[in-house]
């Protein structure tokens, strides 16, 4: 009995691990593309490969690319993760060489659908973060006397992606050594 045992748990690890190797390149492929996609939804045109780098705030490892046009630096993509109500929210938020948020993008949402999750299709709450100039405007909820429309009965969203943005903000000032 234990040699049948042995023998059918055998079997089914060269199976996962068969399964693992041909599935392992095509999904780094498909993240490598959805970051790719994600950076030039938030940086302005670059001609440049997206260069890979890591920034430290508050204890926590943020990775950032930066983008060149020209030679020159054209914006960093900032990945920032915080917690909203339904678990992680990641976001890449484009900052431009001056410190303002060029757009941003949602990579990861476990939200409320109808509710938390229209962080991804609310136009209105969006684009509020379109060229936004953190050094003028507070970044915080209107509930917490900041410049940022809610959204509607999602007030820990919101204020998920507002600090997601913020942490960002912040991680580009390390990153420029302000």
């Amino acid at each position: 009995m234990v040699l049948c045992l042995f023998t059918v748990c055998l079997a089914c690890s060269s199976v996962l691990a068969a399964v693992y190797v041909v599935t392992k390149a095509p999904i780094d492929k498909a993240a490598a593309a959805k970051t790719t996609k994600a950076i030039a939804l938030v940086v302005p045109d670059f001609d440049s490969d997206p260069e890979e780098s890591a920034v430290s705030l508050n204890g926590q490892e943020m990775n950032y690319y930066t983008v060149r046009k020209n030679g020159e630096i054209a914006g960093y993509a900032i990945e920032s993760t915080t917690s909203g109500f339904g678990g992680p929210l990641t976001l890449m938020v484009g900052v431009t060489p001056d410190g303002k948020v060029y757009n941003t993008s949602v990579l990861v949402c476990n939200e409320t659908p109808g509710l938390g999750a229209k962080c991804l299709t609310d136009k209105a709450f969006i684009n509020q973060f379109k060229n936004l100039d953190p050094a003028v405007e507070h970044l915080s909820v209107k509930k917490d006397g900041g410049d940022v429309d809610a959204i509607t009965a999602s007030t820990i969203t919101s204020r998920a992606y507002t600090l997601a943005i913020s942490n960002a903000v912040e991680a580009f000032k390390n990153i420029k050594g302000e």
